[in-house]
């Protein structure tokens, strides 16, 4: 195979939809997987001070307020994202008509 061959396959590759499915699937896996762990590392230092057998019911309240308060302001933060973009997509437009 010589290199004119493979850059045609991986253009092929490219405009292929299932493997732009397949990537936007595995992407968003990868970005749930990095939130999921910085939300552990974030709550685990905030809310344990001394890890035992069993969780106490402040060590538990606080994991919970923990983990809703990051999810809260995760979709604080895409929804203000959006809303940037958005803006910023109908501004361009304006300027073009």
């Amino acid at each position: 195979m010589d290199a004119s061959s493979a850059a045609g396959d991986l253009g092929a590759a490219v405009n292929d939809p299932q493997l732009q499915h397949f990537i936007e699937v595995e992407t968003q896996k990868q970005r749930f997987q990095q939130l999921v762990h910085q939300m552990t590392e974030l709550c685990w230092e905030k809310c344990m001070d001394k890890p035992g057998p069993k969780l106490d019911s402040r060590a538990e309240t606080c994991f919970v307020n923990c983990v809703e308060r990051f999810i809260d302001t995760s979709q604080f933060i895409l929804n203000r994202l959006e809303q940037t973009q958005k803006s910023k997509s109908g501004f361009s437009e304006n300027l073009s008509d």
